[in-house]
């Protein structure tokens, strides 16, 4: 293959057909003096966000700017064993960093596996550049799929319909015709043509609302808007509870200043949650990481999330359960035609079309070109979604034109026509039937098929994806709904469904009601769905929608887009056209339909793992608080210094945390994150900080003496890991191997800093005596038991 040069700074054009007979777009030197002149569509699509604006969102936060300033001040008045918790943040940030773009890299390195390269005519010669090779007056072909990239004139015309449903709300097909403007934004449903870049780069306006109109609705996520949710209460509690003890132990208490600071920021700092928003971060970044190994492009990081929680998969069945291609297996002529005069007529239509659907490359396939004898078309109707059929004119060698459609049966003939019978019969094994009429009315009238006489019937076998069954029989495992929903005959869906083990009842979507309360009763009645339109795949998702079902639409057809931008996660096949690419959050770049259980089980880890840790750091902040409280109303010392928690929070969150946040976890996603992490959180950390206070108040009668608030504050430690250890003990259920060792792991390592001298030291923690360590170890038994009734009472009385 020949490569040419695009003109500096443009990467370089591929040749992706011959010499065109039409006008032949620029040339070289006109291209490279418009690059020169910087008249280049150079607007950038990235998918995903820059180093920069990652490094900002991790660094510049608001729990980082408090725990920042808190961090200095530590390491002027305390030991750097009380600074070790500014070290740990700056070590958190850097993973997510890290994570974050390594995923950036993985999602950028499948953008450009599944962009999109238009074709443009240059020198006399269509070659396919990328979309930011556009120049100024670059001539782009475009056919049906096709997202219009740049704004321009229509420069030619072959029965071109444009869909600018995505920038003006209108679903019918726009028909345009040479010296119409063309938008960007908008994409090609039938026909094909050329239209001149008139607006390309920064000065393409359009295109830039286009983007943020069709290029994906955000998703919404229940995680992050739960945690925001979360960390604004948290605030609030953190600011009176945090001047309260500023107060105390500045003030009231009088104790030594460098000392009272430094058991200030020790109460300050567990109430931020801090590693909660990393920990979130890192497993969507793994989860994108993980699924881009899998050649899944995830467009939105939260599609992960959405995906897990959906209900209902509407599945377009070519591309999705059967392969694009299909086979002719069978040719019926009907009321006495000439079999060879019938496939001339097939061959003819074939090359007419010079961008042919599935159906059609098929006939092509099974009639090549050198059976038409070289007719050639005096008219054509490209093939539409909405109409589902297409047609030529050609003129016979007496003069005389005759008009030609090929279609769905049932569309183009009467209900009683006999032909539909055998149709039926066909349509009950699976096959797919098309119909060849003779055309009784100009094609390019209002009603072009209104008294076709049917001339053959064309029989297409379609090839199943062998992995469709068992994707699903996963679903239905799972309790998620499947809906077909095809353009086809509703009975031949039907029988393609059977095959793969999919039952229930099929409906033709021509007898739908129009009502929106009673298509939503008609649609979650049935499975299968045939002869359905784009508009009524919108409408039929939106009635799902309607009855609180989340709903993921899969589909690799122009027909699809629509109903992929409407629902809760679209997901397009790559393969697909560029339109229904554009719309959808995920994009399958292998175009395997198996690949939707992985997506679907990394959203449910993600969710059921996040859930889990966000119980742990919750409680930490919420006996954090208490304790705050309770120090400011007994006006005592804080009982901890910021090494004694930093300690805690390691062994008993910060550790566990990040391993169960990455473990597999195929829990089904469940609504109402904020209720249930906090109906866990508040109880725990309620029981946790009073048992802690307790022990501190025993242990304040029991020691007196210089080391008596060392011992203190040894006893209170204890209590208070012994009880953070049995909620990570509930937390990290169902028990495994790896669980129990990585919580008996946790436990050895206290015992370590407990017994190893230097260790005891380093982190001024020694148990005095036997009465009250024993007694701290009874307090934090009582309170675990406690914790286990209140959390079952709790779970019953309160379930989500």
């Amino acid at each position: 293959m020949t490569h040419i040069d695009a003109g500096a700074g443009l990467d370089p054009v591929h040749p992706v057909a011959p010499p065109t007979t039409g006008p032949a777009g620029l040339t070289r030197a006109q291209v490279a003096e418009r690059v020169a002149r910087g008249e280049v569509n150079d607007v950038p699509v990235r998918s995903s966000r820059s180093l920069g604006e990652i490094v900002r969102a991790n660094v510049f936060t608001r729990f980082n700017a408090i725990i920042g300033v808190l961090w200095v001040v530590t390491l002027f008045v305390a030991p750097i064993q009380d600074s070790l918790f500014g070290f740990v943040i700056l070590a958190n940030t850097g993973i997510g960093i890290v994570q974050e773009w390594r995923a950036k890299k993985t999602l950028d390195s499948l953008a450009v596996i599944g962009e999109a390269r238009p074709t443009v005519r240059r020198d006399g010669r269509a070659v396919q550049v990328p979309t930011s090779g556009i120049v100024l007056g670059d001539l782009v072909e475009i056919g049906p799929g096709d997202k219009i990239v740049v704004d321009g004139v229509c420069a030619e015309a072959d029965g071109l319909e444009v869909d600018e449903s995505l920038l003006t709300g209108e679903a019918d097909p726009v028909v345009k015709h040479p010296g119409e403007q063309v938008m960007s934004g908008s994409f090609v449903v039938a026909g094909g043509g050329a239209f001149q870049a008139t607006k390309v780069g920064r000065e393409a306006y359009a295109a830039q609302l286009a983007e943020e109109a069709s290029r994906f609705t955000l998703v919404h996520s229940e995680l992050r808007s739960g945690i925001s949710t979360i960390l604004k209460y948290v605030t609030w509690m953190m600011v009176p509870a945090a001047l309260g003890l500023i107060v105390t132990q500045l003030v009231v208490k009088s104790n030594d200043f460098k000392g009272s600071v430094a058991r200030t920021i020790g109460g300050i700092i567990p109430m931020v949650p801090e590693g909660l928003v990393l920990l979130t971060s890192v497993a969507f970044a793994i989860g994108v990481i993980r699924l881009g190994r899998k050649q899944c492009l995830v467009q939105e990081l939260p599609a992960i999330e959405g995906l897990a929680r959906v209900d209902t998969v509407c599945l377009d069945k070519t591309g999705t359960l059967t392969e694009g291609g299909m086979d002719v297996t069978g040719l019926k002529p009907l009321n006495g035609a000439d079999e060879g005069r019938v496939r001339e007529v097939l061959a003819a239509l074939g090359a007419s079309d010079p961008r042919p659907n599935a159906s059609l490359k098929a006939i092509i396939d099974a009639y090549p070109d050198g059976h038409g004898a070289g007719r050639r078309p005096v008219s054509t109707l490209p093939f539409s979604s909405a109409r589902k059929y297409s047609g030529a004119a050609f003129e016979e060698g007496d003069g005389k034109v005759t008009g030609w459609l090929l279609g769905a049966p049932d569309v183009l003939l009467a209900p009683d026509d006999p032909a539909l019978a055998e149709t039926g019969r066909l349509n009950e094994q699976g096959l797919r039937v098309l119909l060849l009429a003779r055309a009784a009315r100009d094609l390019d009238g209002p009603d072009p098929a209104r008294g076709a006489r049917p001339v053959a019937l064309v029989v297409l076998e379609q090839r199943l994806r062998p992995d469709a069954a068992e994707t699903l029989r996963y679903f239905a495992d799972q309790d998620v709904q499947a809906k077909v929903i095809s353009g086809d005959n509703a009975v031949s869906v039907a029988a393609v469904a059977h095959k793969l083990g999919l039952t229930g009842r099929a409906v033709d979507a021509r007898r739908l009601p129009a009502d929106p309360a009673d298509l939503a009763k008609a649609v979650d009645r049935a499975t299968v769905f045939g002869r359905v339109t784009p508009q009524q795949k919108r409408e039929m998702v939106g009635a799902l929608q309607s009855e609180g079902r989340i709903v993921a639409m899969t589909g690799d057809g122009v027909n699809d887009v629509l109903a992929l931008k409407d629902a809760d996660i679209g997901v397009s096949m790559g393969s697909g056209s560029e339109a229904t690419r554009a719309v959808a959050q995920i994009v399958l770049l292998n175009n395997s339909f198996a690949t939707l259980p992985s997506v679907v089980a990394e959203g449910r880890r993600v969710i059921g793992n996040i859930t889990r840790v966000a119980t742990l750091f919750l409680v930490k902040t919420v006996y954090s608080v208490l304790l705050a409280l309770l120090v400011v109303c007994w006006q005592v010392e804080y009982p901890f210094l910021p090494r004694h928690l930093t300690l805690l929070s390691t062994l008993t969150i910060g550790v566990p945390a990040f391993f169960l946040a990455l473990a597999p976890n195929k829990e089904r996603a469940r609504p109402h994150f904020v209720r249930r992490v906090m109906r866990y959180s508040v109880p725990g950390g309620l029981l946790a900080g009073v048992a802690t206070f307790v022990t501190y108040l025993l242990a304040r009668h029991h020691y007196t003496g210089a080391g008596a608030l060392s011992a203190e504050t040894s006893a209170a430690t204890l209590t208070l890991f012994l009880i953070s250890m049995w909620v990570l003990a509930i937390i990290a259920r169902p028990y495994t191997w790896w669980r129990l060792a990585l919580v008996a792991a946790m436990g050895v390592a206290f015992l370590f800093v407990l017994t190893v001298p230097w260790l005891q030291d380093f982190f001024a923690l020694r148990l005095v005596g036997n009465t009250m360590p024993w007694t701290a170890v009874g307090v934090a038994v009582v309170a675990a038991a406690a914790l286990e009734l209140v959390w079952r009472w709790v779970g019953r009385r309160f379930p989500v």
